[in-house]
């Protein structure tokens, strides 16, 4: 999943998605601040002209197996809306990162198995 998003990840910068126009789409690398040395292939990002963004994640140290980690960010200013259920105000970006890499089709699951 991740290798087939990672090789599309360099042709979305431009286009639109969930009525959203994608400003940056990249494979984003670390540099340390002390050392400078660079960590490669640390996630991919897309970040929209609004603002908003989705981090794809690979995370697990065995040699078999990973753990996909989204996040899904968007800044609201309307008050009222940080006392809703958070899966309801992102839910336009969740269909939009289910679509980019088809989690659902993939896995069968629906959901999240972990929210923080």
């Amino acid at each position: 999943m991740i290798k087939e998003l990672r090789a599309k990840i360099p042709t979305l910068q431009g286009k639109t998605a969930g009525g959203r126009k994608i400003v940056l789409s990249e494979d984003f690398s670390y540099t340390d601040p002390i050392d400078h040395s660079i960590s490669a292939r640390q996630g991919l990002r897309v970040v929209f002209d609004d603002g908003a963004r989705i981090v794809f994640r690979l995370s697990g140290t065995g040699t078999e197996g990973a753990t996909l980690r989204i996040y899904i960010e968007q800044y609201v200013a309307e008050t009222e809306m940080h006392y809703r259920d958070t899966q309801e105000v992102l839910g336009d970006l969740v269909t939009v990162a289910n679509s980019l890499c088809g989690i659902l089709s993939r896995t069968g699951r629906g959901g999240p198995t972990v929210i923080t």
